[in-house]
């Protein structure tokens, strides 16, 4: 059975059993930043589980896109190595949201597997939990399977909290779990079960029912609406269909590992060690394809490091098997064949694949073949003394060679090589702790505990609709970090209100400023934070009067310092869908940071925006500003925001509500900031810089509005002085410059070549010339001239005299330049390195070279004269004379 038949049998059965059939979330969720990546089906579903989100279906059915990685389900050692241990896999589940429980999820998983899929019942043996504590056993998920479903007694087994039970936390939604496992082997031993042979009895579908709610206190109560959760793997499913051995075997792997092998010159299944450098190659690629599909580039922090580890495991297993490089990037057209259909994003972001792994594949190969060599050193070195890898040379190897502990690894593993881990814990704690840098916060800290009391109603939130609130009441005072009753005149402190205009600072958006007054009372706003959800402190300066508790005042933003605020970030919205556009879909914004005055936007991309580009994206941006467009906010479910193709921020969490911003038909995105009510607000805009800040990470920095126009009219007025001090138009100004440079050039060019010549005519005085035992040592000052012009006199005065000693000195600022040659007849008397070593430190300095050739350099210019003196005795000395 295909495996696109195998994913659609799902979820068309479960459609038709009233499940609303949801798209699989990226492999990064935006609502939930604690996870790096999806590792569960159930993963999009979590806060609808705990009851904090609601969702307009009480059934749903998925086919998620999984990766694991890192943390307790990190199965990256075991890929390639085992039948089904992958990074990327596909997970197929079928959720109940407090609807149907466990007596429709199992006749659900009995009736596909069986009547759909036609696997042999004969060969399906369920589990159960045994009860553990005040858990007592799942005697009703028991029963069901044998009188409902006609499972014999002795083919369902009773297992323990480990195998048959799962619990989001240690606090919160739990329950048992019921298993469906296939028997590979109907001839074995009738005694054994999946909690003696796991091996011969392999889990299929995890049928999970959230029925309880661990307590903090240990107990356990009951969930008001128990839920069910289940999860199948599609490659596991399909092996089982297919009736292999392994999922490398299906149709989601083998139209990978066959090119591979084929480049490769091998063929799959003869050879177990080259299998598995086949198998961890095609397995990788997936993971690989859809990690830079969502917008990750290789890099050193986070989600990045975890694409770079797993690229260059792969690009180590192709070298296993001599594949030249690079190899990988031409081989993610085939993970794109086959996944496509299921995920279209996929092939309109192939060619941006493409390049980030090429590039990743160079850079590697670079980094590799300097670290490889080392490691091979080190490895012959362990063979031959019989002992363990060292672990400090090992971190040497991956902190300053760039080569991954876990290729080390592989590579000892090869060779049966003990690799010494607290060496390398040891070696690695003493970098960090070098490495530590003590940091320390500006300003009072603030002790969240202290702001709790005021978490419920404070702080509620206006500045949409207002910049005054003519009612707000002082709810609480803090100076220093500390509450207090009273803030003074002259006094600096936070001030917590019932309700504020003041946008707080967020999401990269800096917090606004303006004043708190009454009466007989003025505080100047200088910013506004939200440490805690729900509670805005206003950072204050009393500039008149006194504050307490109680107090009703006016607050009132600074509407000029807002609008902006609002100018840089509506239009820094504009700037990502620009980005997007012209560079492709897997920009993503990795940082930004929203001033009066300014704006700085980090994004996710693999190369420098080249002039041209960022001339386009400009050009794009100002076209949207142009066209006046109008800027909507609304708020909607999250689902159905992202549903509708806004765009998250990774790392951002949201709630059930979302606020969506709309600029025209050009950008959608979540966002909680402040914007304008049209985009022709924005004025213009101006890209001002753009650069690399880290690996795959970029940054624009730019203006808007007034600022736009201020730094338009600088480069004018540039532009016209420019033209003015060349004698040219503006028009010509171009072309001018391009000759004022290729004349300087020019007389640069004999400007140097008359300084070589008078060098060349002024060197051959008599009064330079020692006669040394028949060696000629000629010394002279040889300045205003370059290095490479220096080489070209002293191998012109050596081939005149080729019994000449050439010492040249020259002065450049504060450091001096000594070069020596040794004529071709005499090199066997003087060595230049040795002579060098001899007068170098006369100007402060050391030098090496050649036997013919060496130069030093210095920081005592002073000293040249000396240098120069001492060289005919020195070279007495090396004659034995």
């Amino acid at each position: 059975m295909r495996s696109e038949d195998v994913r659609k049998t799902f979820l068309d059965y479960f459609a038709a059993k009233g499940h609303q059939v949801v798209p699989s979330s990226p492999l990064i969720l935006p609502s939930d930043p604690t996870l790096l990546f999806a590792n569960a089906g159930m993963n999009q579903f979590k806060e609808v589980f705990r009851g904090l989100e609601t969702r307009p279906y009480v059934r749903a059915s998925s086919s998620q896109k999984c990766l694991r990685v890192s943390g307790k389900h990190n199965d990256l050692e075991e890929v390639g190595r085992t039948p089904r241990h992958h990074t990327f896999f596909e997970m197929l589940g079928n959720f109940s949201f407090g609807d149907y429980f466990k007596r429709e999820a199992i006749l659900y998983a009995w009736e596909l597997c069986v009547e759909h899929y036609g696997l042999d019942s004969q060969r399906l043996t369920a589990t159960v939990f045994a009860g553990d504590g005040e858990i007592g056993p799942d005697e009703e998920a028991a029963r069901i399977w044998q009188e409902e479903i006609g499972l014999p007694a002795e083919r369902i087994a009773a297992l323990g909290r480990k195998d048959n039970f799962w619990q989001m936390g240690e606090t919160g939604p739990a329950g048992p779990c019921s298993e469906l496992h296939f028997d590979r082997d109907p001839g074995g031993p009738a005694d054994e079960t999946p909690g003696t042979n796991p091996d011969r009895f392999m889990e299929i579908w995890n049928l999970v029912f959230m029925q309880y709610d661990l307590q903090q206190d240990g107990s356990v109560g009951s969930l008001p609406a128990p839920c069910v959760d289940t999860g199948m793997g599609l490659e596991r499913l399909c092996s089982v269909l297919d009736g292999v051995e392994s999922n490398y075997d299906t149709d989601l792997f083998q139209p990978i590992i066959q090119p591979l092998a084929h480049e490769a010159g091998l063929v799959y299944g003869v050879d177990p060690e080259k299998d598995v450098s086949l198998r961890v190659m095609a397995d990788h690629l997936r993971a690989i394809t859809m990690l830079v599909s969502e917008g990750v580039i290789p890099g050193p922090e986070k989600r990045g490091a975890v694409l770079r580890r797993i690229l260059r495991r792969a690009l180590r297993h192709g070298r296993l098997l001599s594949l030249p490089v690079p190899f990988l990037h031409a081989q993610v057209g085939h993970v794109v064949d086959i996944l496509g259909d299921t995920f279209p994003e996929l092939r309109s972001a192939l060619p941006v694949v493409e390049k980030v792994v090429r590039r990743e594949e160079e850079r590697f190969d670079r980094t590799l073949a300097d670290g490889f060599e080392r490691l091979e050193e080190l490895i012959a070195a362990a063979l031959s003394s019989g002992g363990e890898f060292p672990g400090e040379e090992a971190f040497v190897l991956e902190s300053e060679r760039g080569l991954p502990l876990d290729l080390v690894r592989d590579a000892l593993e090869e060779r049966d090589i003990r690799f010494d881990e607290k060496g390398y814990e040891k070696a690695r704690e003493k970098h960090v702790a070098a490495s530590r840098v003590i940091k320390q916060s500006a300003g009072p800290r603030v002790d969240l505990e202290l702001l709790e009391p005021w978490r419920e109603g404070s702080s509620r939130f206006l500045g949409y609709e207002t910049l005054r609130c003519d009612a707000s009441r002082v709810l609480g005072l803090l100076k220093g970090g500390k509450p207090v009753e009273r803030l003074s005149e002259g006094d600096e402190g936070e001030v917590v209100l019932d309700q504020t205009p003041f946008y707080a600072e967020s999401g990269g958006q800096t917090g606004d400023r303006g004043v708190l007054f009454g009466a007989v009372l003025r505080a100047k706003v200088l910013g506004a934070t939200t440490p805690i959800r729900g509670v805005t402190l206003h950072q204050v300066l009393m500039e008149q009067g006194g504050l307490e508790a109680g107090q009703i005042l006016v607050a009132e933003v600074d509407g000029e310092h807002r609008a902006g605020i609002q100018r840089h970030h509506s239009v820094t919205h504009l700037l990502h869908a620009a980005l997007r556009r012209v560079l492709g879909t897997h920009v993503k914004q990795a940082g930004s940071l929203v001033t009066q005055t300014r704006l700085r936007f980090d994004f996710s991309h693999f190369e420098g925006v080249s002039p041209a580009e960022l001339r386009e994206i400009e050009e794009i941006v100002n076209a949207g500003v142009i066209g006046d467009v109008p800027v909507v906010t609304e708020e909607m479910p999250l689902e159905e925001a992202l549903d509708g193709g806004a765009i998250a921020f990774f790392g951002d969490r949201y709630g059930a509500q979302v606020r969506v911003v709309k600029v025209g038909d050009l950008s959608t995105e979540l966002c909680g900031g402040t914007h304008v009510k049209r985009s022709g607000e924005i004025g213009s805009f101006r890209i001002v810089a753009e650069k690399g800040i880290a690996a795959g990470v970029r940054r624009i920095e730019a203006v808007a509005g007034p600022l736009a126009e201020e730094l338009a009219r600088k480069d004018r007025e540039l532009l016209a002085d420019l033209a003015s001090l060349l004698g040219s138009s503006r028009a010509e100004l171009l072309g001018t410059t391009e000759k004022k440079i290729e004349q300087l050039k020019a007389l640069l060019k004999e400007n140097e070549d008359l300084r070589l010549k008078l060098a060349r005519g002024a060197s051959t005085e008599t009064s330079e010339l020692v006669d040394v035992a028949g060696v000629q040592v000629l010394t002279r000052r040889a300045e205003g001239v370059s290095r490479s012009q220096r080489r070209d006199l002293a191998d012109s005065l050596r081939q005149k005299n080729p019994r000449a000693v050439v010492v040249l000195a020259a002065a450049d600022g504060a450091k001096a330049a000594l070069l020596i040659t040794v004529g071709e007849q005499i090199q066997d008397k003087v060595d230049a390195r040795e002579l060098i070593r001899k007068i170098a430190p006369l100007v402060g300095g050391g030098g090496g070279g050649r036997a013919d050739l060496a130069e030093a350099g210095g920081k005592n210019p002073a000293g040249i004269d000396d240098a120069l003196a001492a060289a005919p005795a020195e070279v007495a000395e090396l004659l034995g004379e």
